[in-house]
């Protein structure tokens, strides 16, 4: 039985020669070129860094380690962590280890209960957490071991056990961060015979004693835990970690992106439109109803939150996953019905309007209406739970990144003249040419 330290100890010389070998050999093969709408754009499908925990295919969604997403619903977060960093799903002893160790160090230090009772009352959860996460670099094992002449090679070893205290302690602190935000009451302690999902489940103290808010929570953990190594908060705490700042700056850095309107409130903006929609009708509206406040919506320039993708043409299966688990769990729901309904009814609309690149839902279209359904009625707080999933993710990219040596990231940016010279050279030797 291998654990996790001794595969990525076997690992990592091997992967680091590949890419040696790769990079004396085909180091300047180009694999991307730049457009001026892109350079304006914010680099958007630039091809330009490498991330091997996760990748999206425009067509199929989500691959997490090469497997898709749709088959990793039936598994417990600590087994997607185990395939984040190694590549594979943990054997029964593997699993058992993990858990074991992330038991062990799920212990949160007294002085981030006190950082965070010490905030105004109406501090954002975001900034919360951050603000908790932060509070605890001084325990940064790299940090020690770095100031102390840490060998190059070891780096990844003490990445590893920030990142897996982190992942320990994010739950713990997450639910403490609602209880105390929303006045429910006293903290609730882990209970060291339950799973990772199960116990943030248990310490949120919301439907309690429901096995159907469990297996929500672990389902969302897992749908969550990446997305590729481009998006707001993956890049974000990439470029941190690149200076060799240790993960909790890095990844404090990335949960503050992650908070931005543009990054995790999607879910939040998807479940207030529906809300809309029940108020507007006082019921379920039926398909020709939805209809027209969806056109209506999309005449005021306005845009139907959930649907479309940066990357996705077709429908997320993170957002397929949600919606069976709806039907399973709460059919009866009307804002889980709407949201049926809305599958059924925004595609086609979309289409004929003939704006939309896709047509089709993302998963922030279902995942505010199951946790709503349950009682985590609190907006603000969908964030945070999309945190601590995504820290898996996170955590797994700034570990392989240590292992594999990887450099600051620098890239160049050039001038408005600059670029407006280079398009004249251009045109001027297509010009030329022709």
């Amino acid at each position: 039985m291998a654990n996790l330290r001794e595969i990525l100890r076997a690992r990592f010389p091997e992967h680091w020669e590949e890419i040696r070998q790769l990079i004396r050999e085909q180091g300047d093969t180009t694999i991307s070129e730049v457009t001026v709408r892109q350079a304006y754009g914010g680099m958007r499908g630039v091809k330009a860094l490498v991330c091997n925990t996760s990748y999206v295919d425009p067509d199929k969604g989500l691959f997490v380690r090469g497997i898709p997403i749709g088959d990793l619903t039936d598994r417990l977060p600590e087994e997607i962590l185990f395939l984040l960093l190694t590549g594979e799903l943990p054997d029964a002893g593997g699993l058992s280890t993990l858990q074991d160790e992330l038991t062990m160090r799920g212990v949160v230090p007294s002085y981030v209960w006190d950082v965070l009772e010490a905030m105004p009352e109406d501090s954002h959860p975001m900034a919360m957490l951050s603000m908790a996460i932060i509070s605890m670099q001084r325990e940064s094992v790299f940090k020690l071991k770095y100031e102390a002449g840490l060998a190059k090679s070891e780096f990844w070893l003490a990445a590893l056990d920030d990142g897996l205290t982190l992942l320990a302690r994010l739950p713990i602190i997450a639910a403490a961060i609602f209880r105390l935000r929303y006045k429910r009451g006293k903290r609730i302690l882990p209970n060291p015979n339950l799973d990772y999902g199960a116990n943030f489940a248990n310490m949120l103290g919301v439907s309690e004693g429901d096995d159907r808010f469990t297996k929500l929570v672990r389902l969302y953990l897992v749908l969550h835990c990446d997305h590729e190594g481009g998006n707001v908060s993956a890049f974000t705490s990439r470029v941190v970690g690149s200076a060799l700042s240790d993960i909790y700056y890095s990844l404090s850095a990335g949960l503050n992106g992650l908070a931005g309107p543009l990054h995790g409130l999607a879910n939040q903006t998807s479940l207030k439109y529906i809300q809309s929609i029940l108020d507007a009708f006082g019921k379920v509206p039926n398909d020709k109803e939805l209809e027209e406040f969806i056109w209506a919506t999309l005449k005021t320039g306005r845009v139907i939150p959930g649907y479309g993708h940066a990357v996705l043409r077709k429908t997320d299966p993170r957002f397929s996953a949600f919606l069976e688990f709806g039907k399973e769990h709460c059919p009866d729901d009307p804002i889980f019905q709407v949201v049926d309904r809305m599958f059924k009814i925004v595609p086609k609309v979309l289409k004929e309007h003939g704006k939309a690149k896709n047509p089709w839902p993302n998963v922030d279209a279902g995942s505010g209406s199951l946790l709503f359904h349950f009682g985590l009625d609190m907006f603000d707080f969908y964030t945070v739970m999309f945190a601590v999933s995504r820290a898996m993710g996170i955590v797994s990219q700034s570990v392989l990144a240590r292992g594999l040596m990887a450099p600051i990231i620098r890239p160049k940016t050039i001038t408005d003249e600059t670029l407006r010279k280079i398009i004249k050279e251009k045109t001027s030797a297509k010009a030329n040419k022709s």
